[in-house]
């Protein structure tokens, strides 16, 4: 009777440690708020960046949106965090995946602009000295300098060349004799425009 009792007392208590480990697998870690874990990371990475580590904030705002997919803060601070270091080629992906998620953010908009102006005004200035620049690239340049003089609201975008201090030399022509036949002489051709080998004439 006594082994009878031993048996069930053994069985109940197998039973209900099955029946707890099911209820704690069942039990899941409460979720954090994304704000909050966006504040958060948001302390962190501003301390990292003052400390001049910015490799492992990026990271930090990386690891966010890869477990956030469809947010588009983290993106947002990470292409403060590249402008802010002039890094205008990635802050302009870090912003067209904030405006992939919201097509009306006016911030990462005029990041993404202003980025695009700098490395276009840049690449014009290392190219405005290149007279080998010919056909489309020389087409799109004049394009580019249309819509960054129109943005700007500059009408010129390379400052032109001083030639106020040359002196132009004059050249005085000795009058000539009408010939026997009374032909009159050839004209002299024009002298060719000091300008017409610079490729950015038109962008001044």
């Amino acid at each position: 009777m006594l082994s009878y009792k031993s048996c069930f007392v053994a069985v109940l208590v197998s039973v209900s440690a099955v029946i707890s480990g099911c209820a704690n697998q069942n039990v899941q870690p409460p979720k954090v708020d994304f704000s909050e874990l966006m504040t958060q990371s948001s302390i962190s990475v501003d301390s990292l960046l003052e400390k001049g580590n910015q490799d492992d904030a990026v990271k930090i705002l990386a690891d966010l949106a890869a477990k956030n997919p469809g947010r588009k803060e983290p993106w947002l601070k990470m292409a403060k965090v590249h402008f802010g270091a002039e890094n205008y080629a990635q802050a302009i992906v870090a912003a067209e995946e904030v405006i992939q998620r919201d097509g009306e953010d006016r911030e990462a908009k005029t990041i993404r602009a202003v980025s695009g102006l700098r490395v276009a005004a840049k690449s014009l200035n290392d190219l405005k000295d290149d007279v080998e620049l010919r056909g489309d690239a020389h087409s799109d340049a004049l394009g580019l300098a249309k819509v960054m003089r129109e943005t700007l609201g500059e009408d010129v975008l390379v400052p032109p060349v001083d030639n106020s201090k040359k002196k132009r030399r004059v050249v005085r022509h000795k009058p000539v004799a009408p010939s026997a036949n009374g032909a009159q002489p050839a004209p002299s051709a024009p002298a060719a425009s000091g300008g017409a080998g610079n490729p950015f004439g038109a962008l001044k």
